[in-house]
């Protein structure tokens, strides 16, 4: 499984959908994901890639980690699994 379809399914799982109900474009509120859903989110992320996601819950806009949409987000995980050494 790459890395789009495992975030798309940590997503999923969060969101009470099927993943094939997710589409890049969508928003977490498209998604009816919380502030809570984005965080417990990101610590599955973070447990499923062994990676530290740069995400400040208390300011979720701002910084590098992008969760515009469903792209930014597996573009971000992509990015930071790259960069690992």
């Amino acid at each position: 499984m790459g890395v789009s379809e495992q975030v798309i399914a940590i997503l999923a799982e969060q969101a009470v959908l099927d993943p094939a109900d997710i589409a890049p474009g969508q928003s977490l509120a498209d998604l009816g994901i919380d502030s809570l859903g984005l965080v417990e989110s990101i610590f599955a992320i973070e447990e499923a890639f062994d990676i530290t996601v740069p995400f400040n819950a208390n300011a979720p806009d701002a910084g590098e980690f992008d969760i515009s949409s469903v792209a930014a987000i597996i573009e971000a995980v992509e990015r930071l699994v790259g960069q690992k050494p």
